[in-house]
């Protein structure tokens, strides 16, 4: 695999002598991705929030961009649009707020949908209303709270994980980064204003999986390094780092890329998903090579930390 190296695989780029640098401008980053969550609203979509949601049908397949530009023109700026059943069905979904500004005390649900399908109309191709139901925010709740505990079992998942396959120091230095890296992705949403929803939730689970499995590539080098180099902890960690820098590098721009398309061509309801996971997976790669390795060595890792605690320095100096 040498001719698919982006770095030299003996590269000897010094990536500890920046670990000071490179851990503060980390928590910096943190810090105004929490300052943001902190002191903006965030966006929440009708996922979150509650609204109205209303089932059109069409005689002949419909454009869904064309049906939410028309929309947006009409004043539904967020309505949320997706296909259901064939390609002649739409399920168009309105916030709240824009139920709201819609609806006078006069107004009841049907004059809504009744304007919601006169929008949504083609020429030659009008939509006809199926029925119209409102969602509660109770539902949006819900779903909040089952999103913030599918967080948490993650998190410790992958503690319970790391910590078998590795070490505690180890699982701890991979926690603290992923939380890094999905803290910066959140903040990045309140920060931008950007609609937050169910997508952007699945995408940011999603980012905790990539930044987990570059940050245990890099550490599964570490171990091998440890167990087969004299040398000291920073030596190690550097040599880890430099020897999957190609690896990282090339892994990431790939996933970057089909991220991307999917953020192009993917539709306005998969935008969110595709925008967080393409912010995970830079922030992910960054912190995979400059935030994974200084924590663990900042957490003192060395080399008896790597052996069985029954064996003792005898057994240490038999190694290699």
């Amino acid at each position: 695999m040498k001719p698919f190296n982006v770095f030299p695989y003996d590269s000897k780029i010094d990536f500890m002598r920046l670990r000071m640098i490179s851990l503060t401008v980390a928590a910096l980053i943190m810090f105004v991705a929490i300052s943001g969550m902190l002191f903006k609203n965030f966006n929440f979509a009708l996922d979150f929030t509650g609204g109205v949601g209303v089932e059109l049908a069409y005689d002949k397949p419909v454009d869904v961009e064309g049906v939410r530009e028309r929309l947006e023109t009409a004043g539904f700026a967020n309505a949320q649009v997706q296909t259901f059943g064939t390609g002649s069905e739409l399920l168009v979904r309105l916030r709240a707020e824009e139920a709201g500004e819609k609806k006078t005390e006069a107004d009841k649900a049907s004059s809504l949908a009744e304007s919601v399908r006169v929008a949504a109309s083609e020429d030659g191709n009008p939509a006809r209303m199926m029925r119209s139901s409102e969602i509660s925010a109770q539902v949006g709740k819900e779903l909040a709270w089952d999103g913030l505990l599918a967080l948490v079992f993650v998190v410790v998942g992958f503690l319970m994980y790391i910590s078998m396959r590795f070490e505690f120091k180890f699982a701890v230095a991979a926690i603290i980064t992923t939380l890094h890296d999905v803290v910066v992705v959140i903040g990045w949403f309140a920060l931008t204003g950007h609609e937050f929803d169910l997508t952007v939730l699945a995408g940011i689970l999603s980012v905790m999986g990539f930044s987990i499995n570059d940050t245990i590539v890099v550490f599964d080098r570490v171990r091998e390094n440890f167990r087969s180099m004299r040398a000291s902890p920073v030596e190690v960690l550097n040599r880890s780092v430099n020897q999957t820098l190609s690896r990282t590098v090339i892994t990431s721009f790939v996933a970057f890329l089909t991220v991307l398309a999917l953020y192009l061509y993917g539709g306005g309801s998969l935008q969110g998903m595709a925008e967080s996971q393409m912010v995970g997976i830079v922030i992910g790669t960054l912190s995979s090579i400059f935030v994974a390795c200084p924590l663990l060595l900042w957490l003192g890792v060395s080399k008896q930390d790597l052996l069985p605690k029954a064996r003792d320095e005898e057994a240490l100096a038999r190694r290699p």
